[in-house]
């Protein structure tokens, strides 16, 4: 028995060395060591031999059956790392050919103005105010009431303002002025507010004019604010926005919640204040509206006119956004033009 065990070591060692692949190796190791291979079948019989041979055949048995498991491990780390180093030839990447351009996308010209303006103006002690102070779904009590529009004023009708089917007093906000009374009747003076948001107007859309469009509202309520301080205000935001050289004007004007109003003018981004197409020859440019509170406003809230003053300015993102890089036609905002969007 043991030439019998030394002839199948050598059979299934020259086989072993002769197998080309992974799976000829596992066909060699279930030929001899599985449980129905060749040297378990030995194992079966060493019962039958006397003790001193049944001592000897085992050992060699279990020496032998360990250097074919050994012989078979080799060739088997081998086998994997030849096909590994084929798998990665052949699956080698070269890092010096380019990359494939991703298109990513960035932040909207409207975004990125309103981020702009948010950010002047707190820089100036101005604070965004919370989510529920800037509906856009008002009642006609936020949108105009309390605004001291009266009830037959031409915004009220239809033809300008979009009424919901909520209720009758129910409207999508023509204004962002609403956030004024929201923010004096939840807090008390001094108050020094934005309010950023989408606005929604009965328009006709064309070049200058759509339907809806974001505004951001500002206002400074606190003992002893005068209209210095509103210019104050409103000059530093212009300089920083469009640089120290751009000349500013301020023109009686009137809105209903605000008294004495103005409208700021800035001079002509197209012809340098010469005259031209876009200022209608004027050499100006209305940048926004603003003004001392209506003290009919501040009593319908509860701060006494008579204790503290304030003013309140409103300005309509895509037009200073339109000034500052000289965009002729708001709808290019709404496009999805990528021709348009992709110069920002």
């Amino acid at each position: 028995m043991k030439e019998q065990l030394e002839k199948i070591y050598e059979c299934a060692n020259s086989e072993i060395e002769k197998a080309q692949s992974i799976a000829e190796l596992e066909e060699v190791k279930g030929k001899y060591l599985s449980r129905k291979g060749e040297f378990n079948e030995i194992k079966k019989n060493l019962k039958n031999l006397p003790d001193d041979e049944k001592r000897v055949v085992g050992s060699l048995a279990n020496e032998i059956t360990q250097k074919l498991e050994s012989s078979i491990k080799t060739r088997f780390e081998a086998f994997y790392q030849k096909e590994l180093n084929e798998k990665l030839m052949k699956d080698k990447i070269d890092i010096t050919l380019p990359g494939k351009f991703i298109p990513q996308g960035h932040v909207h010209p409207l975004t990125s103005t309103t981020n702009e303006i948010v950010s002047i103006l707190q820089s100036l002690g101005f604070s965004v105010v919370p989510s529920e102070f800037s509906p856009e779904v008002e009642t006609e009590y936020y949108n105009f009431d309390m605004l001291n529009v009266p009830k037959d004023h031409p915004a009220r009708d239809v033809q300008d303002t979009f009424y919901t089917t909520i209720a009758k007093n129910v409207v999508l906000r023509s204004q962002t002025s609403g956030a004024q009374i929201h923010a004096m009747e939840g807090q008390k003076p001094p108050i020094r507010v934005i309010a950023p948001g989408r606005v929604y107007r009965n328009e006709n859309i064309n070049a200058r004019k759509n339907n809806f469009f974001h505004q951001i509202e500002g206002l400074y309520v606190d003992k002893d604010i005068t209209f210095g301080d509103l210019k104050g205000v409103l000059n530093e935001f212009i300089r920083i926005y469009f640089g120290a050289s751009r000349p500013t004007r301020f023109r009686s004007s009137f809105f209903p919640f605000t008294e004495p109003s103005a409208e700021i003018d800035v001079q002509c981004i197209m012809c340098e204040g010469k005259g031209c197409k876009i200022c209608s020859g004027t050499g100006w440019l209305e940048i926004l509206g603003a003004g001392m509170v209506d003290p009919n406003v501040l009593k319908g809230v509860g701060i006494d006119p008579d204790v503290y003053t304030g003013f309140a300015f409103g300005m309509g993102v895509e037009r200073l956004a339109m000034l500052k890089y000289a965009i002729d036609d708001i709808r290019l905002f709404f496009n999805n033009d990528e021709r348009f969007l992709n110069q920002f």
